[in-house]
């Protein structure tokens, strides 16, 4: 009984500890890497204008987006999201005084834009690999682009003598606006932090004008 119990004794830790490194290896494949659920996000880029105020009448210099979101699914292959985005566009444009004869009275605009926009839009994503992600966005929102000068100032000596009293639908006045984009994310090896870009196409109804916006992202997954 002695010699049996000493020789099955490896026997049988052996197998415990086979067992034990297997059940820790289907854990460890049971955990994602990928953190996926609410998430905020932040763009920084520029929108260049390709109709109605291309040619350099309008010039980017800097498109800043705050995006806050969640995936309501969540397949280890594929996803769709929602997302409600704040942004602010700053664009250098020509003076009130030069604008050109190619643009309807009725499309002028003060010069620079400084443009607030709420967006609502809808992402789905494939993931070809486990840290990759390659997708696309779409959806709708309103714009508005308030006066840079003195209301008074540019009622009189804008709207009045530039302009031959006709006010511009453009500045101060809310512009449906539509949005898409390729997007493409990399999931870090830090925990929750993804890094991406984006290729954001905006129209704006009412002036109709098209515009590009490239641009990278942070974001942090809860």
């Amino acid at each position: 009984m002695l010699f049996a119990a000493l020789t099955l004794a490896p026997a049988v830790y052996a197998q415990e500890m086979e067992g034990a490194r297997t059940e820790a290896r289907a854990s460890e494949d049971a955990v994602r890497e990928i953190v996926r659920g609410y998430y905020v996000k932040s763009n920084i880029g520029s929108t260049l204008f390709l109709v109605a105020y291309g040619g350099g009448v309008l010039s980017g210099v800097m498109s800043v987006n705050l995006t806050v979101g969640s995936d309501f699914v969540d397949n280890e292959r594929n996803s769709l999201a929602w997302e409600v985005t704040f942004g602010q566009m700053l664009q250098n444009g020509i003076s009130w005084e030069e604008q050109p004869g190619d643009i309807p009275v009725n499309l002028y605009i003060q010069g620079d834009l400084h443009v607030f926009s709420g967006v609502a839009q809808v992402e789905a994503s494939i993931y070809p690999t486990r840290r990759l992600g390659i997708g696309v966005r779409a959806g709708g929102g309103v714009a508005i682009a308030p006066l840079l000068i003195e209301e008074n100032e540019y009622l009189d000596e804008v709207v009045v003598k530039a302009w031959n009293n006709n006010p511009s639908t453009v500045n101060g006045s809310p512009l449906p606006m539509i949005v898409g984009a390729p997007t493409i994310e990399y999931y870090t090896k830090l925990s929750h932090f993804s890094l991406g870009a984006d290729v954001e196409a905006m129209f704006l109804v009412g002036p109709n004008a098209l515009g590009l916006t490239p641009s990278g992202y942070m974001k942090y997954t809860f």
